[in-house]
């Protein structure tokens, strides 16, 4: 792009500060949108008049023009910016023609260079410094000011009020990312499956300062003529790209057990899809599935933690007994093992992903053992009083450093 392309105007009219350009005559020739808002000017008032003119003295402050015509003169000849001190100078009230209202400028003037190295524009920034003018700090000092330190402290707070309205505009635009982000895991982690299943409870809880998205997921399939299958998965890292390929594993997931309804089986399937995916490597996955006309759990595990089959009476037994690496974790396709595990009527099958229970500088056996004693301790509950409770009990109901996925199933 060619400075010929660029509409300065459009960009000065953008900025949210107030600007005032002048010709080396000192006369006006531009004021940005920011700097008529503020001083109650129009561009008619300002534009081609003589500086000192458009803003002549005024019997409340009787030197501010002095000041700062003598400001913008330092500029002409030293061709450097300039500052002056915090200057009064009233604007008129919006509706009520002949009232003024007290304002306290400070200025800074920049200077633009010709070819030939004189000054050829000068860019004039005011910044409305009155609460500070108004403040005790300044009212009463101790010890008294000078009028360069003023100036100093005046700077200080203007930029200061900058980086406010800064912070409040990313503060807006993170509000409405984050906005964006829960919609978008929402919709990545529906499951039209899941609603018909009214005694199975599932929690999600993003990492705490992430954009709510991350890697881990659940799903639930149901499966011809009465079973189903819950997953519990958990891609490395976080953010869009962790979310984005939980989004492509957790897809072909519920793909493939509908075509092989065999948990080992349809977690082959998925470490080999895995294989052509970038950032699907050293992916954990747990998948079960569920027959309640034999009663039998059968499970596969993915280097995930182990789900847990929690009795009524608060004793429980870990589904351990098919474990495996992530997937892509070998250099050659090995098929995975299958374990099955019988449950009765009121059993309760608890999947979760390690940001539930791990904790740094801490062995996992521990956040196990935190695990199965609140299991333990509230094993009777409705399941989703049981998954408030369980997050509750290990202080993770407003998140944690990692990423929390949850599935609980009454049996």
């Amino acid at each position: 792009m060619t400075t010929a392309e660029i509409d300065f105007e459009e960009l000065f009219d953008a900025a949210p500060n107030p600007y005032l350009v002048l010709d080396a005559d000192l006369v006006v020739r531009y004021a940005n949108r920011a700097y008529l808002r503020v001083t109650g000017r129009t561009r008619e008032e300002l534009a081609g008049r003589y500086i000192l003119e458009a803003f002549p003295d005024t019997p409340a402050a009787p030197a501010a023009a002095r000041d700062f015509g003598a400001s913008l003169q330092r500029v002409l000849d030293s061709r450097e910016p300039d500052v002056v001190a915090p200057q009064r100078f009233d604007i008129p009230v919006a509706g009520r023609p002949g009232d003024v209202e007290e304002r306290w400028w400070c200025g800074m003037s920049s200077p633009v260079l010709g070819p030939d190295g004189t000054v050829k524009w000068i860019i004039a920034r005011a910044d409305d410094v009155t609460e500070f003018m108004r403040s005790p700090f300044i009212r009463e000092p101790t010890p008294p000011l000078s009028k360069q330190a003023t100036g100093n402290a005046a700077q200080v707070y203007a930029r200061s009020h900058d980086l406010e309205q800064l912070n409040e505009q990313l503060r807006h635009a993170h509000a409405r990312e984050r906005e964006i982000a829960i919609t978008l895991q929402e919709v990545m982690l529906r499951s039209p499956d899941l609603d018909r299943h009214r005694d199975i409870a599932v929690r999600y809880l993003p990492a705490l300062g992430s954009l709510n998205v991350c890697g881990d997921w659940y799903d639930v399939v149901d499966l011809p003529p009465d079973r189903y299958s819950i997953a519990i998965g958990d891609v490395v890292g976080h953010g869009l790209q962790a979310a984005a390929v939980m989004g492509m594993l957790r897809s072909a997931l519920s793909a493939a057990i509908r075509a092989v309804p065999s948990p080992a089986q349809a977690l082959e399937v998925l470490g080999l899809y895995a294989r052509a995916v970038d950032g699907a490597l050293a992916t954990t996955v747990a998948k079960v599935l569920i027959d309640p006309r034999s009663r039998l759990i059968i499970y596969s595990n993915a280097g995930h933690p182990p789900p847990v089959l929690l009795h009524p009476d608060g004793s429980w037994q870990l589904l351990d007994q098919a474990t495996d690496p992530p997937l892509g974790a070998r250099p050659e396709h090995v098929p995975r093992p299958q374990a099955g595990l019988s449950y009765t009527r009121g059993d309760t099958l608890v999947l979760y992903t390690d940001g539930l229970i791990e904790r740094r500088g801490e062995d996992i056996d521990a956040g196990l053992a935190r695990l199965t004693d609140a299991l333990a301790q509230h094993s009777t509950l409705p399941v989703e009083q049981l998954a408030d409770a369980l997050l509750a009990h290990l202080g993770v109901t407003t998140g944690s450093r990692d990423d929390i996925a949850l599935v609980i199933a009454r049996l």
